[in-house]
Formats: C-alpha cells, sequence, structure tokens
C-alpha cells in the first residue's frame, strides 16, 4: 500500500522556523534518522520510505502554500495514491499551542493551503492533521504570527509534540484513521 504524507510549508529559509511551516517540520522530523532523505521532485522535495510493509511518500511542496493543491495533486497521480490514503499537515490558529487533532474532512478553516487543495481535488474529504499554533495576535496580524518565529516557550515544547506527530502518522498508515483519531487526538 502507498500512503503521501504532505507536510505544508513555504520553501526557503526565511520560512523555515515559522508557524505556518510546522507540516515541513513534522515530516522532518519523522526522517530526521534517515541521511538526506529529500530529493527535488516535480513541485516539492519527495521522500520515500518503508514502514511496516507500506511505502510512504513524504511531499514538502515547492509551490507555496497558497499553491499546495497542484504539487499534492501531482504526487497522486504520479504514485497512484488513493485520496484515502493522503495526510495533509498543517499548522491551525485555532487551537492552542501544541494541540493536534486528526480529522477525516473538513472546511479549509481559513487557511489557504487547504483551501488550494480542497479546490484542486474538488473534495474536502481527506485526512489532515492540524496542529495547534495558538492565537496570540492582535486584530489584522494573523499573517505576521503565523509567518513568525516560534517563542523561546513553543520551541522548548516542539520536539516532544514532534514526537506525538510520528504516532499519528504510524497509526493512520497502519491501523487507519478512524483508530488513529480514537486513540491520538487530544494528546
Amino acid at each position: 500500500m502507498k500512503y503521501l504524507i504532505v507536510g505544508l510549508g513555504n520553501p526557503g529559509d526565511k520560512y523555515e522556523n515559522t508557524r505556518h511551516n510546522v507540516g515541513f517540520k513534522v515530516v522532518d522530523h519523522f526522517l530526521k534518522d534517515l541521511d538526506d532523505p529529500w530529493t527535488v521532485g516535480k513541485q516539492g522535495l519527495i521522500s520515500k520510505v518503508k514502514f511496516k510493509g507500506r511505502v510512504l511518500n513524504f511531499l514538502k511542496p515547492s509551490t507555496y502554500m497558497n499553491l499546495s493543491g497542484k504539487a499534492v495533486n501531482y504526487w497522486m497521480q504520479k504514485e497512484k495514491i488513493p485520496l484515502e490514503n493522503v495526510l495533509i499537515i498543517t499548522d491551525d490558529i485555532a487551537l492552542p499551542f501544541g494541540t493536534l487533532r486528526m480529522k477525516g474532512k473538513g472546511s479549509d478553516g481559513g487557511h489557504n493551503g487547504l483551501k488550494d487543495i480542497i479546490a484542486t481535488l474538488n473534495t474536502q474529504k481527506f485526512a489532515r492533521l492540524r496542529f495547534g499554533v495558538g492565537s496570540e495576535f492582535s486584530k489584522g496580524r494573523q499573517v505576521d504570527y503565523v509567518l513568525g518565529e516560534w517563542s523561546p516557550e513553543e520551541a522548548e515544547k516542539l520536539e516532544e509534540r514532534m514526537d506525538v506527530c510520528a504516532e499519528f502518522i504510524k497509526g493512520f498508515v497502519t491501523i487507519g484513521l478512524q483508530q488513529t483519531m480514537n486513540n491520538w487526538n487530544n494528546k
């Protein structure tokens, strides 16, 4: 079985440690024990690993957040991965920092990356792991907040949250969406 695990973010050093790039950070963390795991592919960096008899295709789109759907659709078609085997990992300002929630469908919640994926795939029914980044910003400062770097307190707690994200990914590809949500949501 093949899976597509997509970490949403923006390419480039200036975005590397921003809240909006937490999807990139999660997939990097999952692959941290591999030497040079990423190869440049069409519309993104790709990494293929085997895990418990499954092929996991990790993707960090190079299309920038607002055009993420283009990269997701390309790799789904290229690798012949069905929608039910796609997991999108994204930041979410509606959740307190470090809160993790997996869902099997839903709206874009104002997130431009999800908005483009929904428009491109013409469906809201795909799995997503939402990583809470909080909403500690004043009115009109949302963009500055999500494109801002982690506070020292957040940075200190990231490693543990990344480990939990890895458990979500392992669960999704082995025991499925529903059981993973039951086991790990709100942990």
